[in-house]
């Protein structure tokens, strides 16, 4: 399909349906380090800068996809929802689509959208699709089951005015097989800046990669590995966690300073997920509809669902889609990384010790060990 890709950032779709044979016309980013990597990765490629001034699509365009603005609909940004300033962009979407009616359509955003505000984000944008005679499935997909050791969940939304939107992202199913905590044994990441309310934290693997924190900063995590060790990944590790080949983003410091990289990453979809529907966009499955479940009167949204030009649907499928042999964290890192700085330690320990919360056994124990070896001093910390 020939395709026009909006708020297409560092372009981890264009790159996943490039890989699965498709042709992108044209892209639209608005941020210069974005837009700077796109130029240098798809060269010659037209990029619009601002989705309120594009007035109409290019002719011939047969699908269109994006991965909205996220900031006001995850658990880390402002919550603001669909209506945020930056979420809402959403909508020039559709204004475009009523002026040009392309056949496909595919969207991607934070899994927190289906509950924000009851679900109300999800609920306008499947209502204007509808309107538009679109019909569409959503489904949460993990990237872990594409060989990525990386926690991710993301709603993928596909619709369409000429096939079966299911027959695309709902026809395949795999057993995904998450890792126990074992520390000493594999590597596990965690954000460090976290430690009061929460942790985000995966065995074997890193959690979600960040588009920035409340503060706008994009915080790398931190990994422990067996051998003890606390680690910053290298940002060329984050850019293979996510499916790009090292290096992707670069060209971004010709524009900004390289720690924003981490944000360009972080906002990015996964390559390999964008590939595996690139692929079935070339040859769709075929739906069970024994997965149908009742139609879905509540408010909030189940993790899948479809509209089939008349009802909606609940479906019943997992989040992996496949089911790719996932490397070790350890093993997968082939950079050696920061060690986290005896002030980070510190500070992450001092919020773990004052918010009551549980963590895997062993896990504070080798944070401490690490703060010794690097010069810290935990008693210290303990006292005050």
């Amino acid at each position: 399909m020939r395709t026009v890709g909006l708020f297409a950032g560092i372009g981890g779709l264009e790159l996943g349906l490039l890989r699965a044979g498709h042709e992108t016309l044209a892209t639209c980013e608005i941020d210069a380090a974005a837009a700077a990597v796109l130029a240098a990765r798809f060269p010659g490629l037209d990029n619009h800068p601002d989705i309120t001034t594009l007035t109409d699509l290019p002719a011939g365009t047969e699908l269109l996809c994006g991965g909205f603005p996220c900031q006001d609909l995850s658990q880390a940004g402002k919550t603001a929802g669909i209506e945020g300033s930056r979420s809402g962009l959403v909508g020039h979407v559709f204004r475009l689509l009523s002026r040009r009616r392309v056949p496909w359509l595919v969207l991607e955003n934070v899994p927190f959208m289906l509950h924000l505000d009851g679900g109300r984000a999800l609920g306008r944008i499947v209502a204007a699709l509808e309107e538009l005679n679109y019909r569409w499935a959503y489904r949460v997909v993990n990237s872990m089951a594409f060989g990525l050791p990386q926690r991710r969940q993301r709603v993928y939304l596909v619709a369409s005015l000429d096939g079966d939107p299911a027959d695309v992202l709902l026809a395949d199913e795999a057993a995904l097989t998450l890792s126990e905590n074992a520390i000493g044994r594999l590597a596990h990441g965690f954000y460090w800046t976290e430690g009061i309310k929460g942790l985000g934290w995966a065995a074997d693997a890193v959690p979600t990669l960040k588009n920035g924190s409340t503060l706008g900063i994009p915080p790398p995590p931190a990994v422990l590995r067996p051998d003890g060790g606390l680690v910053k990944p290298d940002i060329r590790d984050a850019e293979r966690l996510q499916g790009f080949p090292a290096d992707w983003t670069s060209p971004a410091e010709a524009v900004r300073r390289p720690g924003w990289r981490w944000g360009l990453v972080g906002n990015a979809v996964s390559v390999p997920v964008a590939e595996w529907l690139g692929r079935r966009l070339r040859e769709p499955g075929h739906y069970d509809r024994s997965r149908d479940l009742v139609p879905i009167p509540r408010p909030g949204w189940p993790k899948a669902a479809r509209f089939d030009g008349t009802t909606r649907h609940e479906v019943r499928i997992s989040s992996a889609p496949v089911s790719v042999a996932r490397p070790h964290l350890h093993d997968f890192l082939e950079y050696p990384g920061t060690s986290l700085s005896p002030r980070a330690t510190q500070g992450f320990l001092g919020r773990t010790r004052r918010s009551g919360l549980r963590f895997p056994a062993g896990f504070l124990d080798a944070v401490e060990a690490h703060l010794l070896k690097i010069g810290g001093h935990p008693m210290r910390l303990a006292a005050e």
